[in-house]
């Protein structure tokens, strides 16, 4: 990546909501944005083909786009901006704060709170995503999470090669490109960056900034002997 510009890790022209980037020096700083946009929006409509059984708690703050698919006992919260032919399966809990572009997927047990979603992003199985932003074509693979709260509760900062950047937040999961990858079971420090077509093995901590093409696996390969 060149950069930290929402354009650096994303293809926006095809993204209804491209206008939220709009003015951000740095990516993450769309977070701050989420919910005065949302609540500038037409809500309270819904055009789903499916949402029968599904519990939406502030509906007058929830719009939900032509074709899409709630399942029975999925949890929305507005506000919250679901797109066009989405599929929210049973179980997913979207606790508020949410925009979600078309065509995503969210899962059973995955659980979202101020994130934006690209076009086409999957968070199918058991994920957490908070604070984060996730570009077009990501698949999060089953049980993935995006830490967003250092353990000290410090302030996030990003550590670049050429400074040191403060996010002036203390909330901060991910920042994910276009078709990158995430394995199973990752788990993604506060404050990662990650670049376009990325791949991430299953079952890696990591965090940082992820270049990109890159591609992410273990040093050590787990070891395999015959029981004596």
């Amino acid at each position: 990546m060149k950069g930290f510009l929402a354009s650096d890790f994303f293809d926006l022209s095809g993204f209804v909501h491209a206008e939220l980037f709009e003015g951000c020096q740095y990516v993450w700083q769309v977070l701050d944005k989420i919910t005065a946009y949302i609540v500038k929006q037409r809500l309270g409509k819904s055009e789903a083909a499916q949402q029968e059984y599904a519990y939406l708690v502030n509906p007058e703050l929830i719009s939900i786009g032509e074709g899409t698919i709630i399942e029975p006992g999925a949890y929305i919260k507005g506000p919250c901006i679901i797109g066009k032919h989405c599929h929210i399966r049973h179980g997913a809990y979207i606790r508020g704060d949410v925009i979600l572009g078309d065509h995503c997927v969210v899962g059973h047990a995955s659980e979202l709170k101020a994130t934006v979603m690209l076009n086409h992003a999957q968070a199918a199985h058991f994920a957490y995503v908070g604070d984060s932003v996730i570009g077009s074509f990501v698949n999060l693979g089953a049980g993935v999470k995006c830490a967003n709260l250092r353990l000290d509760g410090q302030e996030i900062v990003i550590h670049s090669r050429k400074e040191e950047i403060t996010t002036s937040r203390r909330k901060f999961g991910a920042i994910i490109g276009d078709h990158s990858q995430i394995g199973c079971n990752s788990v993604m420090n506060p404050g990662t960056l990650v670049g376009k077509h990325v791949q991430c093995h299953p079952c890696i901590n990591f965090g940082g900034i992820v270049e990109d093409n890159s591609r992410i696996q273990a040093s050590v390969k787990p070891e395999v002997q015959v029981k004596s």
